[in-house]
């Protein structure tokens, strides 16, 4: 990390990554390119899961090279102070991505995704759980690796800056 003075501990990405609303998941594709895609996300320990279909492009990437790197957004303040600035949350995770093909544990992981990104609607969840389980894809990433950063002002505009415990 370029900016090691907005480095912040494995705990504020693993928060960063609990409380965004949607990541963009790194992939590589056939031709060896790289292949950004947004996806809601929901995690348990180290492991960070994923919805998807069961075919299409997103599959093909994970399939042919299941490692991955996973950007989560925290909170943001574009214009922070009237400056050309923004204040901002990271985190990236890179890790390994494996399908997860055991149904009660595919629904177990929609369940928790519903939980977390539409929870006013878990009362439809057994009946749409039942009627798309079996096109629904879910993914883990096994998280190897998490840094992240913040850059953040105080009530003055002075940016602050995340003291470590040495």
């Amino acid at each position: 990390m370029r900016r090691k003075d907005r480095e912040m501990p494995e705990a504020f990405g693993w928060a960063v990554a609990d409380k965004c609303e949607w990541a963009v998941l790194g992939l590589i594709d056939a031709d060896g390119e790289v292949y950004p895609v947004p996806v809601t996300i929901v995690r348990e320990g180290s492991r960070v899961y994923f919805h998807s279909a069961q075919s299409g492009e997103k599959v093909e990437c994970l399939r042919r090279h299941p490692r991955v790197s996973l950007c989560c957004i925290g909170d943001t303040n574009r214009g922070a102070f009237g400056n050309f600035t923004t204040e901002y949350e990271s985190a990236i995770l890179r890790g390994q991505a494996a399908e997860v093909t055991d149904p009660e544990e595919k629904q177990r992981i929609l369940r928790l995704l519903c939980e977390r990104h539409t929870p006013e609607l878990m009362e439809k969840f057994p009946s749409e759980a039942a009627r798309s389980l079996g096109r629904t894809g879910v993914w883990c990433i096994e998280t190897e690796t998490i840094t992240a950063k913040r850059k953040r002002y105080d009530s003055a505009g002075v940016e602050l800056k995340y003291q470590r415990e040495e």
